[in-house]
């Protein structure tokens, strides 16, 4: 779940460099500087409720539970 989440924020940043992905049991932590947060979250969080929509829908079919959390790095 980890590379898809990754594959997709990546393409949605300005600092593809900067974003880091980690896994903690069911969560996945997505890391991304202070000026992408608003290119992950989009307009009333649509983007993001959408990666999340496509991860759980992902999870699902390999019989997991995933949730997504999205973090500000400095």
């Amino acid at each position: 779940m980890t590379e898809l989440v990754e594959y997709l924020v990546k393409e949605l940043v300005d600092f593809p460099d900067k974003v880091t992905v980690s896994e903690d049991g069911e969560t996945i932590k997505v890391s991304v500087v202070k000026q992408d947060m608003g290119k992950i979250i989009g307009r009333q969080g649509r983007i993001a409720k959408s990666i999340r929509t496509i991860v759980k829908s992902a999870a699902v079919k390999h019989g997991k539970k995933c949730t997504v959390e999205i973090l500000e790095v400095e």
